[in-house]
């Protein structure tokens, strides 16, 4: 494994794990904020909880337990989807800068939200990163090329031998018992 992936992967997983704690430890200073976004989620996806403290824990806990994974490097590319997954509702919920009436408030929040759109592309680029073994779609076009070899070869094999082999059997039938 790379240098780069052993030491890019905790760093990337850092934020998550240092956010799920806190949410799973205070939900109560997050649900006033993620309600308008969790509850027309949890409306639509039934598996979820309706109340809007559980699924920030719910939340958080993915965040956790993946950045742990990622950290790791244990399941990278699932535990980063999965992070990326956690990190759509949590940015629309956290920084959503074009409500803010505050110039100020107003650039703080869209610099925050270009924060979280930037790790969000580093996590979809760390669950794409196959650590230099072939993903599972390469190895796959390539077995289906090599059976596809192999039933070639079996096939001339067979015309070829065909032909020899009938001319025997002939041969043979006519011999004698």
């Amino acid at each position: 494994m790379s240098l780069l992936r052993v030491a890019g992967r905790p760093m990337l997983a850092s934020m998550f794990i240092a956010g799920g704690l806190d949410s799973l430890s205070n939900p109560k200073d997050v649900a006033p904020v993620a309600e308008p976004v969790v509850q027309p989620i949890t409306e639509r996806v039934e598996i979820l909880p309706d109340r809007t403290e559980q699924a920030v824990r719910l939340n958080g806990a993915v965040q956790v337990a993946a950045g742990v994974l990622l950290g790791i490097g244990r399941m990278p590319r699932i535990a980063a989807l999965a992070i990326a997954a956690t990190l759509v509702p949590t940015t629309l919920a956290g920084h959503r800068f074009w409500e803010e009436d505050d110039p100020e408030q107003r650039t703080q929040q869209r610099i925050h939200f270009l924060k979280n759109l930037s790790m969000l592309g580093g996590l979809l680029i760390a669950a794409d990163d196959t650590g230099a073994s072939p993903s599972l779609a390469w190895r796959g076009r390539h077995a289906a090329k090599d059976l596809r070899r192999d039933a070639h070869l079996v096939s001339r094999s067979v015309r070829a031998t065909a032909g020899p082999a009938a001319r025997a059997g002939g041969v043979r039938a006519r011999l004698p018992r």
